[in-house]
């Protein structure tokens, strides 16, 4: 049976990322990923932001690996040549009730580490943005957009260049621990099944890295927490846009309400909502773009009627459901769940793509100290 020192579930930023980070440390490293291509599912379904870390509890993870992983992802896409664009955003109150959100936002951005927020009032808002409604504003000067298949990109040719090699159309079917090393069973997509150990077993695998782990004979599946599906629909609009930042209401349950992003082409699309679903079911229904209207309309009332157009979605991997507070990230190594030489990343959703090359370092030095 071939054995390695490091096998990372999962070709995502994240499964990326971390490869990166293993592969210079001289750990001989395969990355196995389920679909046919790189980052096809929660990394490539999302809105391409690099947040500036507002809005997550201070001392958290999300906010500890948010605030790190932007200025490592600005740099990292600046060197390698990946297409960004610091074009900041604005968060916006659109009624006078919810200036008092904004006034949070600041103190807990403030906590975060993030201190660079400019408070605007309605009229220097629609200064920078003549077609915007609002009574108040935040400027965050620090977001941005970037390319996320060309840092997926990025990430696996600097691995691939420290000898990590990528393998495709490979699924975990069950794996066991053994003494030393991580025995996963994996079948590839003519259903052909083979074994293959590692020293390391790293589950990054997102969407299905609860499942993956409970498979594990041997693991405490005590330690894998419930996975919920919370599906973000987008739509984007016809003709040029009318903003030349992104376009952010307060945040919502579950996420940060319908907002406006640009890619890097300068087309404008809307989303993501928060639709509570049981599978991974990506197709996005036309109907809701009823409430798609009628939120954008709080701060762009001139959305014409028949603009928007249902363009794709993703499933947030969350372990927080309806009515719940949002969840932190879980990464667990060892000393978590005392199943040698494994490492579980569990609900890596927003701010994920921001904190890849944190969360990364982060894992590597785990998996550095993670000898069986």
């Amino acid at each position: 049976m071939e054995q390695v020192d490091c096998i990372i579930a999962g070709a995502g930023v994240i499964g990326l990322a971390i490869a990166r980070e293993v592969s210079r440390l001289g750990l001989e490293t395969i990355v196995i990923e389920a679909e046919e291509a790189i980052g096809t599912q929660t990394s490539s379904r999302n809105s391409e932001v690099i947040h500036a870390g507002l809005y997550y509890q201070p001392g958290s993870l999300k906010a500890k690996f948010c605030v790190e992983g932007r200025e490592k992802l600005y740099r990292f896409a600046q060197e390698r040549n990946v297409p960004h664009r610091r074009c900041g955003k604005l968060i916006v109150a659109t009624h006078a009730n919810q200036e008092a959100t904004l006034a949070a936002i600041v103190d807990r951005a403030r906590a975060c580490g993030v201190d660079d927020l400019v408070r605007l009032s309605a009229a220097e808002a629609k200064a920078l943005e003549p077609s915007l409604r609002c009574t108040a504003a935040l400027l965050s000067p620090s977001t941005g957009i970037i390319d996320s298949h060309g840092l997926m990109l990025a990430l696996l040719g600097e691995a691939e260049e420290h000898g990590c090699f990528l393998s495709l159309n490979t699924r975990v079917v069950s794996g066991r621990l053994e003494a030393g090393r991580v025995v996963l069973q994996t079948r590839d997509s003519a259903g052909g099944e083979f074994e293959i150990a590692a020293k390391r077993f790293i589950n990054a695998a997102g969407l299905s890295a609860n499942a993956i782990a409970r498979s594990l004979e041997g693991f405490d599946g005590r330690f894998a927490p419930p996975l919920r599906y919370a599906k973000g629909n987008y739509f984007s609009v016809t003709g040029r846009p009318a903003f030349s930042r992104l376009i952010y209401p307060v945040p919502e349950p579950g996420g940060l309400g319908v907002h406006l992003t640009l890619d890097l082409n300068g087309s404008a699309r809307f989303g993501p909502d928060v639709e509570w679903v049981e599978g991974l079911d990506y197709r996005v229904d036309p109907r809701r773009a009823d409430h798609f209207y009628g939120e954008i309309r709080k701060y762009w009332p001139d959305l014409a009627d028949g603009s928007l157009s249902p363009t794709y979605s993703g499933i947030r991997p969350k372990l927080s459901g309806p009515g719940e507070p949002n969840a932190d990230f879980v990464i667990q190594g060892p000393e978590a769940h005392g199943a040698a030489g494994v490492i579980n990343l569990f609900g890596i959703e927003s701010p994920g793509l921001t904190s890849s090359l944190a969360i990364a370092g982060h894992v590597a030095r785990l998996a550095k100290d993670a000898r069986p």
